[in-house]
């Protein structure tokens, strides 16, 4: 099995950390900070290599932050065995931060705007994916500035034409073109993103399931597959449309689990697993994360037992 390409534009150093309350203007003390390389496309990745699949994640990196960066990013080549490139960029690679708030159970979520790309980068980009041998790239995450509203249609297009399937993972304007010019293979949308897209209200899981179903017909994408949160998911595809609910789990933090969701499903559809199979292995890897404290991704052991559980439900 070839690896999976995993593409991060706007890669982030993730940083976590606990403060017993967030308030204005006052010095928020925390503890148990830990920094883990972070975006979309590291994410999912990270989840593919964990649960014993071929990744090859590629990310945008520049500045001094961005070889703190490609340390993160060492640890996890020396600890997953993953191959990584990295394409140079002038700007700083950005630096998000997640607090967990210990006296309500809260998370707060600070993500900046990440730097701005410039044609150049953009076409070293592009070549350096076309030179890959891979059967699935997995576009994820958000769509950095400099960069044309069409960037994931040319993206989708040259991998078309090479033969490599597509999932893309993102949201806004550029979302919806690469969506209106069809060939993906896999979109995973969260519902906030989702109702965005078609303009919809969607406020059952069925008029979501319904809705996908319409993409799928017409051709833009092959297979759709929306996160609920804690309601679940919902897939369509020509085999199936169906809506699962979650896995009850002790919630710790949210961060990174939509990412995870399209990394255990890649990686079975790459193995050849029926979609159904792959949307519930997406699921669990999801629910898995969601078990996990601030940055920290989905253990193997806690995906198998939960993909288990959904395959017999």
């Amino acid at each position: 099995m070839k690896p999976i390409v995993t593409l991060t534009l706007n890669p982030a150093i993730d940083g976590a950390c606990e403060a017993e309350a967030v308030r204005p203007t006052h010095k928020v003390r925390t503890r148990g900070e830990r920094y883990t390389p972070g975006g979309g496309g590291v994410n999912v990745a990270r989840v593919i290599a964990e649960l014993g699949g071929p990744a090859l994640p590629v990310y945008l990196a520049g500045g001094a932050t961005g070889d703190v960066l490609d340390e993160l990013m060492a640890e996890l080549r020396e600890g997953r065995g993953l191959d990584v490139r990295r394409v140079d960029i002038a700007g700083h690679t950005r630096i998000s931060l997640a607090v967990m708030e210990r006296s309500t159970g809260l998370e707060y979520r600070f993500i900046p705007e990440g730097p701005e790309v410039t044609p150049a980068e953009w076409l070293a980009c592009l070549d350096l994916i076309d030179g890959l041998d891979h059967d699935w790239l997995v576009v994820s995450g958000s769509l950095p500035r400099g960069l044309p509203g069409d960037a994931f249609v040319t993206l989708t297009r040259r991998a078309a034409d090479r033969g490599v399937r597509v999932a893309l993972d993102s949201s806004g304007p550029a979302f919806r073109a690469t969506l209106d010019a069809g060939g993906l293979a896999l979109i995973k949308p969260s519902i906030g993103e989702f109702r965005a897209l078609t303009g919809l209200a969607l406020e059952e899981p069925g008029d979501a399931a319904e809705a996908a179903r319409e993409i799928v017909e017409s051709g833009r994408a092959e297979i759709v597959a929306v996160t609920l949160g804690r309601d679940g998911a919902v897939l369509a595809s020509r085999e199936a449309t169906l809506v699962r609910p979650a896995p009850e789990v002790a919630t710790q933090s949210a961060t990174g689990a939509g990412d995870s969701f399209v990394g255990g499903m890649v990686l079975a559809l790459a193995e050849g697993r029926p979609v159904v199979q792959a949307f519930l292995l997406g699921m669990a890897a999801g629910a898995a994360t969601a078990m996990a404290p601030g940055t920290d991704l989905c253990r193997r052991a806690d995906v198998e037992r939960l993909h288990s559980g959904l395959s017999q439900g």
